[in-house]
């Protein structure tokens, strides 16, 4: 194991350097020798969870490992281009959910970006493209005449057309992270420009055709997370909903009027909120959320039931560790976060604001 880059990593009443460094290593030993990062060893993996974990493995300067992530999804991928929701603690051939949803495929095309940015490695990108390529495809089947995004495919393959807008925003940076890696293998897919285009007109302007789960977080801030919302309109909707779900002290609610916070939605909340600028209140959340970090670990619980002043559930997350790392590297500056999540060199503007 390499001695994790932790400089960036350094935030006043978040993070030290030695306390990045053992999250570093506490997601590290969760991953598996064939690269598998399952939730925590004995749980499941889910590509999406893989994935963030992955990028926070990257943005502490362990490429190897993070490499090896992207190898394992390359190497399991379904002939079809996906991957199924869920394998019994990250083992590719005990799977537990066989279904498969649009969004945990669509985020690989995120992370194969970060890891390039990250380390300028022309051969990973051409050796990811086939992987990268037949996911957006399979994701872009799922596509409804509307622009979102389906949520998943069942066993048999039946298509679900109703669609999430936390989904569907997350899918929406997918598109773009997957045409900048088709620009720079020079390389155009007008095709996906088109989907991920509609798939923005549709997260700003049709809110009727995504499946109503306003009382979850997620749905708030996401597609100002995925980049379909940016500027005034990104900070008016920050605002909109800020008293529902911020529960001052303590993080972000999962879900409203649930007396529960939840380090995962904070860690993303605060990454949204350093993308519109606000990096001031990015930090206040990612201290709120400091109560629900072990110290022998370094990982973080899930989520903390404040109403009875207990944890819940007793889970020690490689994603909830993953997605606090990625927005401490975002507000400190890490050149590869930043360009992902605040959408430098990634395509804007790819639809009409009409109809």
């Amino acid at each position: 194991m390499t001695t994790p880059r932790t400089e960036h990593l350094v935030l006043p009443g978040v993070l030290t350097a030695e306390q990045a460094a053992v999250t570093v290593a506490g997601i590290l030993a969760a991953q598996r020798e064939d690269g598998a990062i399952p939730w925590f060893r004995g749980h499941h993996l889910d590509p999406w969870d893989h994935t963030e974990a992955a990028m926070a493995l990257d943005a502490a300067g362990e490429h190897e490992a993070a490499e090896r992530a992207y190898t394992w999804l390359a190497r399991h991928q379904n002939e079809d281009g996906s991957w199924y929701a869920a394998y019994a603690d990250g083992a590719h051939d005990d799977v537990s959910d066989r279904a498969r949803e649009s969004n945990f495929v669509a985020y690989i095309a995120v992370g194969v970006w970060h890891h390039y940015l990250s380390t300028g490695d022309d051969t990973f990108l051409d050796r990811m493209w086939p992987t990268v390529y037949a996911a957006v495809e399979w994701v872009l089947r799922l596509q409804q005449p509307g622009g979102q995004i389906g949520w998943r495919r069942e066993d048999d393959g039946t298509p679900t057309a109703d669609a999430l807008l936390t989904g569907s925003s997350s899918v929406h940076h997918a598109l773009r992270c997957a045409l900048a890696i088709a620009e720079q293998r020079e390389e155009p897919q007008p095709d996906w420009e088109l989907a991920a285009g509609s798939l923005r007109h549709a997260i700003r302007r049709h809110p009727e055709r995504f499946l109503d789960k306003d009382r979850y977080s997620m749905d708030w801030y996401y597609p100002v997370l995925g980049g379909a919302l940016t500027g005034a309109e990104a900070k008016a909707r920050i605002e909109e909903s800020w008293d529902r779900f911020v529960v001052p002290g303590l993080g972000v609610r999962c879900v409203v009027p649930n007396p529960w916070v939840t380090g995962g939605e904070s860690s993303e909340l605060a990454l949204a909120l350093w993308a519109v600028g606000e990096s001031d209140r990015a930090l206040e959340i990612l201290q709120s959320i400091q109560h629900l970090r072990d110290p022998a670990t370094g990982l973080y619980w899930t989520g903390y039931v404040f109403d009875d002043e207990a944890v819940w559930p007793r889970e020690l997350t490689t994603w909830t560790a993953g997605s606090l790392l990625l927005a401490v590297a975002a507000l400190g500056g890490h050149e590869a976060t930043c360009a992902v999540f605040g959408g430098e060199h990634l395509p804007t503007g790819l639809a009409p604001d009409c109809c």
